[in-house]
């Protein structure tokens, strides 16, 4: 490797190594970063799903969505203190559409949504999450924060959808895994027995952490800079989160590995992404935190012979669902396939 990229492994090495491994296991699977919540952890299992089953489960998909949008408007409101006239008064103002409570005016889609729950999707039941959220018993924990059983609620249905179905199983390779933080999620919602999974990462702790999370699951300790895997290797390549970490010379290295061992299919998720025609480069000690540009990432991935799908996420919940932007304005998803 160049001495220059190999400075820059062991930088990023250090930086990651100085966390406490239960710190890293926590990290980024919490309140709006919850991959059960977060929309580009869910459009990516949703893309799984798509090259899996293709149509046939996209009520469910939407449904999540859905769910998604609602989760973390609550997760707003529940950072002020509240009392059991509260829940009330919201559960309640959710009957009515641009409810007033405590001076807020509830948005349109959440009222929207009440009135369609329960619902039918893909064949399963989708309870009325609201009502399930909405309890006195919500006041007992301290801080107020979501309960396991209402974040767990997609990840059953999901199960009871995929367990009479079948497919061939794709090989699926994560970079910069973490602890298992999406595929720990793969495993609880039911996909994970469809997939060949591969995850690494340049932290030893965060695979000890995934291993002990998802023993059923292939972690390894490994750098996107020299992915170890022949050309075309792999049919799908997931990422979340990575190459805004890079200097731009290991970010064009990193797509380069990428682009090299997958066959089919790309999901890479962007938290600083714009639309402009150059990449935005803030060092940050031996760090980066860049804003990506859009236009250059996608002619990466085109002149690799992939159709590239970019979806804005503030974009996708405000013209196809109705919904409210994200607590991200730069996050993106890309998908892409080659034909």
């Amino acid at each position: 490797m160049d001495p220059a990229l190999q400075k820059e492994t062991e930088a990023l090495r250090r930086m990651w190594d100085r966390h406490a491994a239960e710190d890293l296991r926590d990290y980024l699977v919490a309140s709006v970063e919850d991959p059960r919540l977060n929309l580009s952890s869910i459009l990516t299992r949703h893309f799984l799903a798509e090259l899996l089953f293709g149509q046939r489960l996209v009520p469910l998909q939407e449904a999540e969505v859905r769910f998604s949008m609602a989760m973390n408007w609550m997760l707003q409101r529940f950072e002020h203190p509240m009392i059991d006239e509260d829940v009330e008064s919201l559960r309640l103002g959710l009957q009515r559409p641009m409810a007033v409570v405590e001076g807020v005016t509830l948005p349109p889609f959440l009222h929207l949504l009440y009135t369609r729950l329960p619902e039918t999707a893909a064949e399963v039941e989708v309870p009325n999450y609201l009502d399930a959220l909405l309890t006195p018993d919500l006041l007992a924990m301290t801080p107020i924060r979501l309960p396991e059983r209402v974040l767990n609620t997609f990840a059953q249905l999901w199960q009871q959808a995929l367990a009479g179905l079948e497919a061939p199983p794709l090989s699926v390779l994560e970079p910069a895994c973490g602890s298992a933080n999406d595929a720990r999620f793969l495993a609880a919602f039911g996909l994970s027995r469809f997939l060949h999974y591969t995850g690494f990462d340049l932290c030893e702790k965060n695979i000890l952490n995934a291993r002990a999370l998802c023993p059923q699951l292939d972690f390894q300790v490994g750098n996107v800079l020299e992915i170890e895997r022949p050309d075309q290797s792999v049919d799908v390549l997931i990422a979340h989160d990575l190459f805004e970490h890079l200097s731009p010379t290991a970010l064009e290295q990193a797509l380069a590995e990428v682009l090299r061992v997958t066959r089919h299919a790309v999901c890479l998720g962007f938290f600083q992404m714009h639309e402009e025609p150059e990449h935005l480069v803030r060092p940050v000690d031996e760090y980066f935190w860049n804003r990506l540009s859009l236009p250059r990432i996608r002619e990466k991935l085109e002149q690799a012979g992939f159709q590239v799908q970019a979806i804005h996420l503030d974009t996708f919940l405000v013209r196809q669902f109705g919904g409210e932007p994200t607590h991200n304005p730069h996050a993106y998803i890309l998908r892409a396939w080659r034909p």
